[in-house]
């Protein structure tokens, strides 16, 4: 925990909660989760982790130590309420946790299953300078959990769907200011806003301006709403039908309108929706999905997938699954190239469709990595459940050539050993080939997870919509984009990042699109 490293001076640590550290040393240690056992999970797509209980999670929340500035709302990209929720965690009052952390979250049982907690508000958490810290992001997902599974125990401001959602919310003083327009959503404001995905950008976003009386209606480009929740994240990690869905309704339920297989760029464009379909403002959340692959031999053969493709087939499209007739081939010795969480999914995605068709002792998958682990991009747990699984592991490798058979399929990847030199533009030491270090891999599949850019086709149909060097949608404020009327945060702006930096990009567009149209009409 980079926190034992820092001075006082840097971390700036109030007297009193030195003093609380101090005297959190002869209390309890961080209350384990119990998981699903490795060797079983390997062949099942059900969730890794089971999760708290309630007596584990009242338990946990008494190591909050309350602190006087808590570094971890600041470093939570949405600015959840963290020590009030686990105040009323500790009380058993989970249905008052749910309401405080509705707030500011539209998607708590995704965050908290999802969120990289350990760089964040974990990350920030004061007890972590000695010990532990907090085990924020399981007792979110514990009170999303508790509330959707207790629906007639919730008050009754909270949505029927049993998520904590408020109808009557309004955004958080942090992030909205004045008194604007309506902050009822029964009331409504008589404006409308188009959003463009239902990623977490998207309904982020349009949840935060629900809340505001909006009438918002997002559109989705495939078949299902969740963006890149439903189609890039695996089962074991968030599971569609139950969580996922809950939390979807409970952004309709906020009066939130869906429209899917809606390709806006083709089926219309940013201009007609500011136009005569009566919008006021756009928001594009439309994520980054536009794979990336290394240039070199052999990457058209028959056996090689790009990561998002891999991982939209087998979640999205159900490949797993013996009911739906999309199945995805699979190979004995599974090669993914990448180091990021996409990686970590694809591989440990490739290891259980090995596991259900009765995988043999000697099949295998590898993630072949340049630099070495302590440079994984990858969360820590998510890595720790892939070795758990039985996963490997190739670090300073690098693929050169993709190896074909006699019939144009894959056999195996050529890669060459690396070491790292000097430190490049990010900090991060460069990785250096070594001459002469050669190998080869047996492979029938290779998975390439080198990150994503954003979708050209908006940019390139709307007039006056600038994009940068790297293919994201230019913006001033982060969401401001060069087009009026149009607003764009997350991915489509970023290019890859994670679930919870795209919704507090959508919060902040909310804002943005808020303070817009009440100045365009005061």
């Amino acid at each position: 925990m980079y926190w034992r490293y820092m001075t006082d001076e840097k971390r700036n640590i109030d007297q009193k909660d030195k003093q609380n550290i101090i005297k959190m040393a002869n209390r309890i240690q961080r209350v384990p989760v119990r998981e699903q056992d490795p060797k079983r999970r390997a062949a099942n797509f059900e969730e890794v982790c089971y999760g708290y209980n309630a007596e584990e999670a009242m338990l946990e929340a008494t190591r909050c130590l309350h602190c006087k500035n808590p570094r971890c709302v600041a470093a939570c990209p949405v600015n959840v309420k963290i020590p009030d929720f686990i105040a009323r965690v500790v009380e058993g009052d989970f249905a008052g946790a749910a309401r405080v952390i509705a707030q500011d979250s539209s998607l708590p049982a995704v965050c908290g299953r999802v969120c990289p907690q350990e760089t964040q508000c974990e990350g920030s958490c004061v007890l972590g300078v000695k010990f532990e810290p907090v085990a924020i992001g399981k007792l979110e997902r514990f009170v999303a959990d508790w509330s959707r599974e207790h629906p007639a125990e919730l008050s009754s401001d909270v949505s029927e769907t049993g998520s904590a959602m408020r109808p009557d919310a309004t955004l958080s003083d942090a992030t909205l200011s004045g008194d604007g327009l309506s902050g009822k959503t029964a009331d409504g404001n008589g404006h409308r806003v188009a959003v463009v995905g239902s990623g977490p950008a998207g309904l982020a976003c349009a949840s935060d301006l629900a809340k505001l009386g909006y009438d918002v209606t997002i559109f989705e480009a495939l078949h299902k709403a969740g963006g890149v929740l439903e189609y890039g994240i695996p089962e074991f990690r968030l599971p569609k039908d139950t969580v996922l869905a809950a939390e979807i309704a409970a952004v309709r339920a906020l009066g939130v309108h869906i429209e899917t297989d809606v390709v806006v760029g083709r089926t219309m464009t940013v201009d007609s929706l500011l136009g005569k379909e009566g919008f006021e403002a756009v928001f594009i959340g439309s994520g980054a999905g536009l794979p990336k692959f290394m240039g070199i031999p052999g990457e058209s053969l028959n056996g090689v997938y790009s990561a998002n493709e891999f991982l939209t087939r087998n979640n999205l499209m159900k490949a797993y699954r013996d009911d739906y007739a999309t199945p995805v081939s699979v190979g004995r010795n599974v090669v993914v190239v990448g180091g990021g969480n996409v990686a970590m999914d694809a591989a440990r995605t490739a290891l259980r469709l090995q596991g259900l068709r009765a995988a043999n002792s000697d099949d295998t998958v590898s993630v072949v990595y340049r630099r070495t682990e302590t440079e994984l991009p990858a969360r820590r747990e998510e890595v720790h459940h892939a070795k758990e699984e039985g996963i490997r592991f190739e670090f300073l490798t690098n693929p050169v050539e993709i190896l074909s058979d006699e019939k144009g399929n894959v056999r195996g990847i050529r890669c060459i050993r690396m070491e790292l030199g000097e430190p490049d533009a990010s900090g991060r030491r460069s990785p250096v080939a070594i001459p002469g270090s050669e190998f080869e891999i047996p492979a029938d599949t290779i998975i390439m997870s080198l990150g994503t850019s954003p979708n050209p086709l908006i940019a390139s149909t709307t007039p006056g919509l600038r994009t940068t060097r790297r293919g994201g949608l230019e913006t001033t404020d982060d969401v401001v984009t060069t087009h009026p009327g149009v607003f764009a945060g997350g991915d489509a702006v970023t290019g890859a990042a994670t679930v919870i930096l795209a919704m507090g990009a959508g919060r902040k567009a909310a804002a943005a699109i808020h303070s817009y149209i009440t100045s365009k009409n005061n």
